[in-house]
């Protein structure tokens, strides 16, 4: 069910993106032909009195589809509700309204999730929790006998503060001392202890002992009391979350040969969202938000196939006083589709074979 529910959150994502544009081109009174959900062969399809609606076989994205180039199309050519025929700004509002469509649902979600089961917040209390101890290669923590769930209270005899604070200290406490002893004073149920580790160095020259870092604190959740409370809550956590994906594109642009392994598919996408929602089911809300803010920032980068790259032909349009030969465009898009779509296929394959029940049945 948990699978189900985080497939479910992918698809409503797609067709939000999708009425954006659709309703964009509609209020607008634009011929729109096709709506579809997917790419490749038919599945299921309505033919309504202009539109069709289709479900594909393939559920990487979706499409709106425009009659302008469709040769069974019986629209006169300078019909001025074809999109091609009209301004630059009516274009523009059709092909960004995807984008826009995912920023303001995701919002939508946020808002809802403050006001019905709230968001996650934590009662700090001092020192880091060490939720697990990486086994692999006797890690250096696994080696001085730290444990899952330990909770780090000071390093060197300098107290660790509460919060989120604490984290980036003992980070930093563990990277500036390669090969060097550091006394950890360990709180392990109701026990202190103090125990030595000594760090190993990474390819930069970092320490790392093999743990992984967690705030340490009782979990609890803060409901919104009120509509107008609801609305702000929302508000900050979209901005959060907003930000924190700028950031993680910002890594993934700077630093790209580390940080390319990160990227996920929609296998893996799936995968999380499943994990989330086997959690607890008010995950989804968080879960589609952040989706969709990553969908809506994709999209608007300046790419072939991407609203952001027919936002760059609008643009030079613009700037040329005339659009660029159709024959160009196409080429350019068609280029970009087929690069997406392997890249799609080979983020599929990739997150498909790393996934556990795989990695079990292959052994």
């Amino acid at each position: 069910m948990s699978v189900l529910a985080a497939i479910a959150v992918l698809a409503l994502l797609i067709v939000i993106h999708e009425l954006g544009h659709f309703s964009a081109a509609r209020l607008q009174n634009i011929h729109v032909n096709r709506f579809s959900i997917g790419f490749g062969p038919i599945l299921l399809k309505y033919q309504g009195k202009e539109t069709e609606y289709a479900i594909r076989a393939f559920p990487l994205g979706g499409y709106v589809g425009f009659p302008d180039d469709d040769p069974e199309s019986d629209i006169p050519p300078e019909d001025p509700d074809l999109l091609r025929n009209r301004p630059i700004f009516d274009r523009a509002i059709v092909i960004s309204a995807g984008v826009i469509a995912n920023l303001i649902f995701a919002y939508f979600l946020l808002v809802t999730q403050a006001g019905t089961v709230g968001f996650q917040d934590i009662n700090y209390q001092p020192g880091v929790r060490i939720p697990q101890v990486l086994t692999e290669m006797a890690s250096p923590a696994a080696k001085a006998g730290m444990q899952g769930e330990d909770v780090v209270l000071a390093v060197n005899q300098t107290e660790l503060s509460t919060g989120e604070g604490a984290l980036d200290e003992l980070r930093d406490f563990i990277q500036d001392a390669p090969g060097e002893v550091l006394t950890l004073e360990v709180l392990r149920g109701d026990e202190t202890l103090s125990i030595d580790v000594i760090p190993d160095a990474d390819n930069n020259g970092e320490g790392k002992i093999g743990v992984m870092l967690a705030p340490n604190g009782e979990i609890i959740r803060r409901r919104a009391d009120n509509p107008i409370a609801a609305l702000q809550a929302g508000s900050r956590e979209f901005q959060r979350l907003v930000g924190l994906t700028v950031q993680g594109f910002g890594q993934l642009l700077l630093n790209f040969q580390e940080t390319a392994q990160q990227v996920a598919g929609p296998v893996a996408i799936v995968a999380v969202g499943a994990d989330l929602a086997k959690d607890d089911l008010s995950n989804l809300f968080q879960f589609g938000s952040l989706i969709s803010i990553n969908l809506a920032i994709i999209n608007i980068l300046p790419l072939p196939a991407l609203d952001g790259g027919q936002l760059a032909f609008l643009l030079v349009e613009g700037l040329r006083g005339k659009p660029l030969p159709m024959r160009l465009q196409e080429n350019i898009m068609q280029t970009g589709l087929v690069l997406l779509l392997g890249l799609g296929v080979f983020l599929i394959v990739r997150d498909t074979v790393n996934l556990a029940f795989f990695q079990n049945f292959i052994r």
